[in-house]
């Protein structure tokens, strides 16, 4: 076993959001594959349009997921096909939620859904470099008390072993609706984002 001592600090860093990701999700069920993918095809360049004239760059609005499987009644024989075109949209506007999901609404109608919302930081450097120094001195200190209850010194580091989490804000929703739902912009609130980081850190005795 090595001689020393390892203990584990934490820091945590908090920072308001500054991106806004809404997953919208295009479906359409058909008798058969090709129209079901048609249809699809056809109402998510509806929404990608829709979005453009909102102001949501091109580079902004990226394909998530793609989907085409079978629908099955009793005696699992096939009844038709479902298509399914997922977009991840990304914008700093964070009051614009509702201006831009009934925009997709209006393209798509009730082949629309909203799979995900979420908020971001786009840069977290500067929360992981602060939270990193907030682990590092909590662990300093708790090696410093250890240490000088053991009767010993602190020597040179050893080891250093890092983990973070960072756990941006999500509402999830599944349901599609009609453009008469959101007759109404629907508002939400971004508040803080916040990163934890830890740090193990293994101390050699002087």
């Amino acid at each position: 076993m090595d001689s020393g001592i390892t203990v584990t600090g934490t820091g945590q860093t908090t920072a308001p959001a500054d991106l806004l990701r809404l997953t919208l999700s295009v479906g359409h069920d058909a008798a058969d594959v090709a129209a079901a993918v048609a249809q699809v095809a056809e109402k998510t360049d509806a929404v990608h349009s829709a979005l453009s004239a909102q102001g949501v760059e091109a580079k902004d609005i990226a394909t998530s997921s793609v989907n085409v499987y079978p629908q099955y009644k009793d005696g699992m024989t096939v009844a038709g096909y479902r298509a399914s075109h997922s977009l991840t949209v990304t914008t700093r506007d964070l009051t614009g939620f509702g201006r831009l999901l009934n925009a997709a609404v209006d393209a798509a109608g009730n082949n629309l859904g909203l799979e995900q919302l979420q908020f971001d930081v786009a840069d977290k450097k500067p929360l992981l470099d602060q939270a990193r120094q907030l682990a590092f001195a909590q662990a300093r200190e708790k090696a410093a008390q250890l240490a000088e209850l053991a009767g010993q010194s602190l020597g040179s580091i050893a080891a250093v072993a890092e983990s973070h989490n960072h756990a941006p804000f999500q509402l999830q929703s599944a349901a599609g609706k009609s453009s008469d739902a959101y007759s109404s912009e629907l508002s939400v609130t971004p508040g803080e984002q916040s990163i934890e980081l830890s740090l193990e850190i293994q101390w050699s005795w002087a």
